[in-house]
């Protein structure tokens, strides 16, 4: 698949060599001017009187739109508009991703989670806020769409961007001022397996000063929640002897768990236009969470163990009962000062400086009452957590749009950020021993600088040519109080970046893109520091492979990766898309965990522990087809009733392979195979009838990955069926819009397992748990004015 790939994309560079220059076109009219023109040339003459005519103020304004946005990008890109973060009323913005091609979701079915590209997490996905990277202790699921203006989704970097994206880049646009209105609010009920769930928003224009009062203009956003969330825990551990195959351990462990969850986030864009040429922003953001758990497990079977006067194995009954309880709260601040300065026409200098602070802190408590061989023991556990992080960043952008089509943009980035952890971990009051040389603070500090030029050019109407660098520097540091040598890793790379835009001029609804770029991944702190997380399930003596212990690598190197993109897109008459697109991403040191039975320093006996590990390499490809129309674009006879249907299919299937691993199954960790989204949306206004209603399927097939030659994962397939109905009551302006909302409709459970064998021990070690997925229902009140 990749030489056919890499074969059409040498016929399309070879293409731009013998493309022909046509003659100068005409400047077209502004959309404004052509509008003005052609409302001067319907207006009737005004009647003869001795009145004067009195002109009255018009205003007509408007913008990019989503398929605009898409369509006029030389870079593959997808934009999510309000309307499509608005039609399913969700309240995780991972839930609006997941419907389009190419993305998945982790955690249970309904709630969010961690979001992938073409099936990849874990810093694969490069995630920004407002075209900056997010700031620390930011996480997308936490953020709810009504504070997002639109998302723009990029298949491969960009040097504005950035190059930490292998599998793609997320960008985040906050709220944006109401265009038609002053406030909007919106107030949101639902459950969650009968757990109430609550949440609102409100956002509110601002214009004020100068002749036209809007000198300063713009709008601030705030949301709140309350959630309650059940958790069964279902999970099943079993020891079996390779040689004679006998069942050496069988513990099943069953419980429930309960969260309980306050937030309250807000985001403001004010920009002060100081003259024609000169203007400032501030953007400040919050975010405030507390949350509170409980949990009740009991894990009850048989284990085997060497009895220590006769050094033989015995095998006895096993009841572990445990109570948890944990709370927490964190906050997240943030402001954004901007000026953008344009002394000509085309000519734009920006400039932003960003200070952050983040702090989490977390306290559990787990209280586990064991009884094995007849002899009852107590063991109860305190953590106590707490992060802390400052982070400042400075940027500048120079950008330069020519008569010849050009438009360049060279700029600069900077990043500082500083962060203390503190973690005090006690058994029965009393600090465990061997986690005493690791110390209970951290301190680190992450610089980063980046450089990048880039130049858009459109030497014709059918060609588009971006060429673009980016050099990227990143130093992370670490000191664990002294009581360990400090760690220190540095990243560069050097990332060049082509894209290629051809409209044929035989078929202009069609246009086809090509993408040779390269980017990365670099360690995260977590993965460079040897600091060690012990398995809660296994604290103590002998753990098992599939509940290791984990401990980072501070010799890790970034990954690399060289990647193809091409796709063709196919434009309906109005704004309808059918497009299909292929990659080919080849990764060099991949980053990967592996297992190993290490002698530690934090336990007498050995353990098995995760540590992240740079690997030979690894290469995945895929491919997305998508089709997102009005049926009467498709089907020309449709019936009157049904011509504005809107219908959405995509699907996409990945493929990869890691060297050094043997089998079929040797993928990158967690990509699935694929994923399948279909989806009807429709306005009903047939009988009297003005409602909304649709409905959209999403699939991933079941995954099976070969993460090490000893340890396999499994997971099952996930189904996912929502549907919402929405109606309007009142008046057009000052009525209110309801949605009712019906995630996860038909729940289903989701299965994980893994397989591990110890060779050297003739141990086979299997693990799997059940997760059971409920049906989240909310109605939602939306109403401007």
């Amino acid at each position: 698949m990749s030489r056919r790939l890499l074969a059409l994309a040498a016929l399309c560079i070879a293409a731009v060599s013998t493309a022909q220059t046509p003659p100068a076109r005409p400047t077209p009219k502004p959309p404004a001017m052509a509008a003005s023109a052609g409302a001067a040339a319907s207006a009737p003459a005004p009647a003869a009187s001795g009145v004067p005519n009195r002109l009255e103020r018009v205003e007509v304004s408007g913008g990019p739109t989503a398929n605009s946005r898409r369509r006029n990008s030389t870079a593959s890109k997808i934009v999510i508009e309000r309307e499509d973060l608005d039609r399913y009323g969700d309240t995780v913005l991972g839930d609006v991703l997941r419907r389009l091609p190419g993305v998945t979701i982790g955690g249970r079915a309904g709630r969010g989670g961690d979001i992938r590209m073409r099936g990849l997490g874990s810093g694969f996905t490069q995630i920004l806020v407002d075209g900056e990277r997010a700031p620390a202790g930011f996480a997308v699921e936490d953020l709810p769409p009504d504070q997002v203006e639109r998302i723009e989704i990029y298949r491969a970097p960009t040097a504005e961007t950035g190059a930490r994206a292998i599998a793609g880049t997320i960008n985040i646009i906050l709220r944006e001022p109401l265009q038609k209105s002053n406030h909007e609010v919106r107030v949101t009920l639902g459950q969650d397996r009968g757990e109430p769930q609550a949440d609102f928003s409100w956002t509110r224009n601002l214009k004020w000063g100068g002749p036209n009062g809007d000198d300063v203009a713009g709008a601030l956003s705030t949301n709140g929640g309350v959630h309650r969330r059940f958790n069964n825990i279902d999970s099943h551990n079993r020891v079996t002897d390779t040689d004679t195959g006998d069942v050496t351990d069988d513990i099943a462990q069953i419980g429930t768990s309960m969260g309980r969850s306050a937030n309250l986030n807000g985001n403001a864009r004010l920009r002060w236009k100081y003259s024609d040429t000169l203007s400032f922003n501030i953007a400040p953001f919050f975010a405030l969470s507390q949350n509170k758990g409980s949990s009740q497990n009991i894990a009850e079977g048989f284990t085997t163990g060497l009895d220590p006067l006769t050094n033989q194995p015995v095998t006895s009954d096993y009841l572990r009962d445990v109570h948890g309880n944990s709370d927490g709260h964190m906050h997240n601040v943030r402001v954004n000062l901007s000026a953008s300065y344009r002394p000509q026409v085309g000519e734009t200098w920006d400039i932003r400086v960003g200070r952050g602070s983040f702090k989490n802190v977390s306290n559990s408590e787990r209280r586990e009452t064991k009884t094995a061989n007849g002899a009852t023991s107590e063991r109860v556990q305190d953590d106590h957590n707490s992060a802390t992080e400052d982070q400042t960043t400075l940027s500048g952008k120079w950008s330069l749009k020519t008569a010849q089509e050009h438009q360049w943009v060279t700029g600069l980035e900077t990043e500082r950020s500083d962060r203390l952890q503190l973690r005090d971990t006690t058994v029965n009051g009393a600090v465990i021993p061997g986690l005493v040389k690791f110390g209970n603070t951290l301190g680190s500090s992450n610089q980063r600088f980046a450089t990048y030029t880039q130049d858009e050019w459109s030497p014709t109407k059918q060609w588009s040519v971006y060429a673009g660098i980016r050099y990227e520097r990143i130093e992370t540091r670490a000191d664990a109080a002294g009581t360990l040598p400090e760690t220190r890793n540095v990243s560069q790379v050097t990332s060049p970046l082509f894209h290629l835009l051809w409209k044929p001029e035989a078929l202009p609804k069609d246009q086809v893109r090509l993408s040779l770029t390269r980017s990365y991944r670099s360690p995260n702190l977590n993965d460079l520091v040897a600091r060690p997380s012990i398995n809660s399930t296994y604290p103590e003596g002998p753990n098992r492979q599939t509940d290791a212990d984990r401990a980072g690598n501070p010799d890790l190197k970034p990954e690399l990766a060289t990647g193809v993109d091409l796709s063709l897109e196919h434009w309906l008459p109005t704004g309808g898309i059918v497009s299909g697109s292929a990659f080919v991403r080849d990764i060099k040191s991949l980053i990967r965990s592996q297992v190993l039975l290490e002698n530690v320093s934090w336990d007498t006996s050995p353990r098995w522990v995760s540590r992240p590990r740079n690997m030979e390499g690894a290469r995945t490809m895929g491919f997305e087809f998508e089709v997102k129309a009005r049926l009467d674009e498709l089907w020309e006879e449709a019936p009157p009733e049904l011509q504005l249907m809107l219908l959405r299919f995509n699907v996409a299937l990945f493929k990869s392979e890691v060297k050094g691993i043997p089998g079929s199954n040797n993928r990158l960790d967690q990509q699935p195979k694929g994923s399948l989204n279909v989806g009807i949306d429709h306005r009903w206004k047939a009988l009297g009838l003005n409602f909304g209603s649709g409905f959209n399927f999403n699939y991933v097939p079941a995954s099976r990955v070969q993460q090490t030659e000893a340890l396999r994962r499994e997971e099952t397939a996930r189904r996912q069926f929502d549907a919402y109905l929405s109606w309007a009551s009142g008046a057009v302006r000052d009525g209110i819009n309801w949605r009712l909302s019906m995630a996860n409709l038909f729940p289903r459970d989701a299965s994980v397992s893994t397989e591990g064998i110890d060779v050297a021990n003739h141990r086979l070690t299997e693990s799997w748990s059940n997760n059971k997925t409920f049906r989240v229902i909310s109605l939602r009140a939306d109403l401007r004015f």
